[in-house]
């Protein structure tokens, strides 16, 4: 299968990098808007460079493409419209134009949790501790916590409507994807490290329990991401439809049943398993 990726430098992508690229069942093309150095740990790789803001730039790489995933996008909450206009609402445009051009079968989408962020703003912080009488499923009202969310909910939408009104793409999953971390942070406590090392906090403190409880809730470990990767690219029935990234955590509030029931989704990990960083 020929798969094509975009954004694929990012958390989510190298996850697919990682867990994925030695499969021989697969032959990923990477396109990012950089390459990166020989030297760098992802710098062994053929990239296709270009920006999806630009679509004829982008064209030839979905030829010849099984599937597309598209990871590419501005991913910030506290991101401006100015910021999210172009990469989220342009962009998921033409990535969705070129794979219909070129007759691309699957579109696998990375959404995100963010559509579903005013759950969280309502209930927050109860809602990251265990037993918090929430369960959200695909089919709730989506509640987007920000413009990045926003962009995202319009581009599962955007994505349903190719899939009904088009030959190509034929399949699309949209990923509401939830704390995928850096590969030396792939732990719950690693966001809260991660703010440790950057300065931002002290380690034990209110605020870094608190970011820890969340990531317990949210953290979809990078195996259980790619997995979830492997699980849309290997699916043969699902026309369209919106599955939940997050591992097995004890304390999530995002179902996965509808994950392991359409596709498979058999996530290792848990959170609550965790009861310091590693040393």
């Amino acid at each position: 299968m020929n798969i094509l990726v975009t954004g694929a430098y990012g958390r989510c992508g190298t996850a697919i990098i990682d867990h994925l690229h030695e499969n021989p069942d697969y032959n990923f093309t990477y396109l990012n808007r950089s390459d990166r150095p020989s030297h760098h740990r992802y710098g062994e790789f053929d990239t296709y460079v270009a920006d999806i803001a630009n679509y004829e730039d982008i064209r030839p790489a979905f030829d010849g493409q099984d599937a597309v995933i598209h990871l590419a996008a501005y991913p910030y909450t506290d991101g401006s419209w100015d910021d999210v206009l172009v990469p989220n609402i342009t962009g998921m445009y033409n990535v969705l134009e070129a794979a219909r051009d070129a007759e691309v079968g699957s579109f696998v989408f990375g959404s995100t949790n963010h559509v579903m962020g005013g759950y969280e703003k309502e209930h927050a912080p109860e809602i990251y501790q265990p037993d918090y009488p929430l369960k959200l499923e695909p089919s709730d009202p989506t509640r987007p916590d920000s413009y990045y969310g926003a962009t995202k909910s319009f581009g599962e939408d955007l994505g349903h409507y190719y899939t009904e009104t088009y030959d190509y793409p034929s399949q699309f999953y949209a990923l509401r994807i939830c704390t995928v971390l850096p590969r030396q942070f792939d732990h719950p406590y690693g966001a809260a490290e991660q703010q440790v090392e950057q300065g931002n906090i002290e380690r034990g403190t209110e605020e870094y329990h608190r970011i820890v409880d969340r990531t317990k809730a949210t953290w979809n470990s990078r195996r259980d991401f790619a997995h979830l990767i492997e699980c849309c690219l290997e699916d043969e029935t699902v026309e369209s439809s919106i599955f939940h990234g997050v591992s097995n955590n004890d304390r999530r509030w995002f179902s996965i049943q509808h994950s392991h029931d359409q596709i498979g989704y058999h996530p290792q990990d848990n959170g609550e398993e965790w009861n310091e960083p590693p040393t």
